[in-house]
């Protein structure tokens, strides 16, 4: 009998802490695992009993690299609970600040923590030595992300502008022209991107997904989603993400793993909206996943850096087209009265879909708080693809064989700093006489 095991106790090149072990019998895999092991934080339970105005503000303290997504869904939630609708102006502005997002999170995935590994390095500081150029393509990129989101939120991380019902102030146009230029050549760098890293060696690896993404507009989704479509099962509405999908505890995990109610793992992020949505890439975008040949269905996890590129093409286009058109809305944000009331949100997450559900008393504060990060949605499947790497492992010298199962992992993009959180927060009181 031949046993292996390959295991990275600290994953580097993620965000946050953890590790993944992978252990192949006489050519079976009998175990795989990605521990999730940093601590939770109890945002849901820190956000009981707040104002509704609060929440915006909390949640974008959840991640340093998609503060806007959290900031978004809690705002779509709370409006729905609220009843408010807001301006297609204000909405032009949202789609705007996250396509910042999506660009300083691509660029910083792309070049930083995933290209490493295709090229041979232990970091993107080591890979610098050699390819100096690339790696200050992908700081020049993510910079023009990054400013992008501080014109608009006030400051590139935890941006203090977006609120429920719009912005506490809408940019100028001069605000906004005054970084067109860098968006332009952010078109242009970012189509250059997509066909470098479509030349990266390809492991070879195919996994059957079920692709689970927003719907229920015209454009690619980003900022916005009435329903949640899944491959080859169908559409719900978003109010029913709980009805379609469930979280579950698992012993080695501090994140909840989401499935399928029958169990199945779906996978959410670049390649599940380019299934879904090739059709509506920015027609810049849209030619360039022509020329690269880049079919609907990326069943290739390693793929994904190629589907990320020609998703930073995506945002940069559309962040050119808003701001060109752009007229400075008369209000930055609507108003409504404070009510009891349930609601949900989903938007898209640079890596895969992000729900949140809040129940609201009638005074406004926060009764109850569920948000489901896309990482905690990916992980099951991570532990899938780990599955059906196993056997290929078998013939590889160990280095190498751990190695590519961390850049499988790292193929997701997890934030584990996201992802930690528990179903349910019980405190037990006894009062002493």
């Amino acid at each position: 009998m031949s046993e292996r095991t390959f295991s990275v106790d600290l994953m580097t090149r993620v965000e946050g802490e953890g590790r993944f072990s992978l252990t192949v019998r006489d050519g079976k895999v009998i175990d795989a695992s990605l521990a999730i092991f940093e601590a939770p934080r109890f945002f849901e339970a820190f956000l009981q009993g707040r104002s509704t105005h609060d929440v915006c503000d909390i949640v974008a303290r959840i991640c340093g690299i998609c503060p806007i997504a959290y900031q978004m869904s809690a705002a779509r939630a709370l409006e729905s609970a609220l009843g408010l609708r807001t301006t297609p102006e204000i909405e032009q502005v949202r789609r705007l600040i996250y396509c910042g997002e999506w660009i300083e999170s691509h660029a910083l995935h792309v070049f930083m923590l995933h290209a490493p590994d295709f090229l041979g390095y232990e970091s993107a500081i080591e890979m610098a030595r050699d390819h100096k150029p690339l790696v200050e393509r992908g700081l020049r990129l993510k910079k023009w992300g990054n400013r992008l989101i501080e014109v608009i939120g006030g400051r590139p991380s935890h941006p203090v502008s977006p609120r429920v019902g719009g912005f506490s102030r809408a940019p100028s146009k001069a605000a906004l022209l005054a970084i067109r230029d860098d968006l332009a050549r952010g078109v242009e760098e970012s189509i250059e991107t997509a066909r470098w890293a479509a030349t990266l060696p390809m492991p070879d690896l195919s996994c059957d997904y079920v692709f689970a993404a927003i719907t229920g507009t015209s454009d690619y989704p980003l900022e916005f989603g009435t329903h949640i479509a899944v491959s080859g099962r169908g559409e719900w509405p978003v109010e029913q993400w709980g009805d379609v999908m469930v979280e579950r505890h698992v012993r080695h995990s501090n994140a909840l793993q989401a499935t399928l109610a029958d169990g199945t793992p779906y996978l959410c992020g670049p390649q599940a909206r380019l299934h879904h949505h090739r059709d509506k890439l920015n027609p810049v975008a849209r030619q360039l996943a022509d020329e690269l040949s880049l079919p609907a269905t990326v069943d290739n996890p390693y793929r994904s850096i190629v589907v990320r590129a020609v998703e930073l093409t995506h945002a940069f286009a559309e962040a050119l087209a808003i701001v060109d058109r752009y007229e400075r809305p008369e209000q930055a944000y609507v108003e409504g009265a404070m009510r009891a009331g349930v609601g949900y949100g989903a938007t898209e997450a640079p890596r895969g879909l992000l729900w949140h559900r809040y129940e609201l008393s009638a005074d406004g504060t926060v009764a109850k708080a569920t948000i489901v990060p896309p990482t905690s949605q990916n992980q099951a499947r991570i532990e899938a693809d780990l599955v059906a790497l196993g056997p290929s492992l078998i013939a590889m010298e160990h280095k190498a064989a751990t190695v590519r199962a961390e850049q499988l992992i790292r193929s997701y993009d997890p934030c584990i700093s996201c992802a930690t959180h528990f179903l349910e927060l019980e405190i037990n009181r006894e009062d002493v006489p």
